[in-house]
């Protein structure tokens, strides 16, 4: 298969992650797109790119644009990814993927109506650490799952209006990291939770501060879930199986997990991938997705965890975002 061409759409953090991403193998991005124009001439100079639209929705319109990486605010994607899709581009797209469930099946059903591939970048999913985790617990050797413990706190200065807290940039802990604890359970859990309770406390702009959340699956599989963005926790997700528990820290991008054998209590230690090809990671999946494998970018697992978020988040909070309000108007 030929050299497939990306675009960014957005040039912050994670756009300057492709980029290096993509010149770790040799290869440049094709094209970058945002809504500040000179911003977007810079980040091309930095890497060297060849193309710079001078209008944010030219990307969609290039017919040598064969995949797109969208990484603009949370409440922004559903807009980009009914273009792109429908002009008939692959698009991975930066979590959460979308505000809620309905507009996530909406971008699903114009996918498969344009045959491409639509993925979130849920990073975990593409770490070879958890694919090693995963043939390790297939083994039996650790026995049946019983427990997760997820733990996620960040400390964002007390700024209502950065993004973190601004409810019409779509804020709050459950977007920018529930949605890594959550799919780290889904992972891991035999099947989709189907009993969930929670607690939120809600930061002066009406979006979640700080979350609890306790998930129960069919497979009688129990996952606790701890979130915050103004109390530091480590990013620590702890597997607790018949004859041992497994410690990842920093799982976003986990390279190193600790088993601890009940019997005896010695350690195993795991490792697999480095923390900082993420990227490199994703982009191989996601080109395999395109070349036929589908599976490989787990959309089964991005819908579960985007209905969990949104039954959690309106159903039990009673929390929307502005689009959601104009969408019922």
């Amino acid at each position: 298969m030929r050299e497939l061409n990306w675009a960014t759409l957005g040039c912050g953090v994670i756009a300057n992650q492709l980029a290096q991403a993509l010149a770790n193998d040799d290869r440049t991005l094709y094209a970058v797109a945002n809504r500040t124009h000179d911003k977007a001439v810079a980040f091309a100079e930095r890497y060297g790119i060849g193309k710079v639209y001078d209008h944010i929705d030219d990307v969609f319109d290039d017919p040598a644009v064969d995949v797109i990486y969208i990484s603009t605010p949370h409440n922004t994607h559903i807009g980009f990814l009914r273009k792109a899709l429908a002009a008939g581009k692959h698009v991975l797209c930066e979590k959460s993927i979308t505000l809620n469930s309905e507009e996530l099946n909406e971008a699903v059903a114009l996918a498969s109506a344009n045959n491409v591939v639509l993925a979130e970048a849920m990073t975990l999913y593409h770490m070879p650490l958890y694919k090693k985790l995963h043939e390790i617990i297939a083994s039996g050797r650790l026995g049946e799952l019983k427990l997760i413990q997820m733990n996620f706190g960040s400390y964002k200065e007390y700024d209502m209006a950065n993004r973190f807290f601004n409810r019409d940039l779509a804020g709050g802990a459950m977007l920018d990291i529930g949605v890594y604890a959550l799919s780290f359970v889904r992972w891991f859990m035999s099947s989709t939770p189907d009993q969930i309770l929670s607690q939120v406390k809600f930061a002066p702009t009406g979006v979640d501060e700080q979350a609890g959340i306790l998930l129960t699956n069919p497979d009688g599989q129990m996952a606790t879930v701890t979130l915050s963005l103004h109390a530091k926790q480590p990013k620590r997700g702890l597997l607790s199986f018949d004859k041992g528990y497994v410690e990842i820290y920093d799982y976003p991008r986990g390279e190193r997990a600790t088993i601890t054998w009940v019997e005896d209590g010695h350690t195993e230690v795991i490792e697999a991938g480095q923390t900082d090809l993420a990227l490199s990671y994703e982009v191989a999946d996601m080109e395999a997705a395109i070349a036929g494998d589908r599976s490989i970018m787990h959309m089964d697992f991005t819908r579960d965890v985007m209905d969990m978020m949104t039954l959690i988040r309106r159903g039990q909070w009673g929390m929307t975002y502005p689009e959601e309000e104009r969408s019922e108007d």
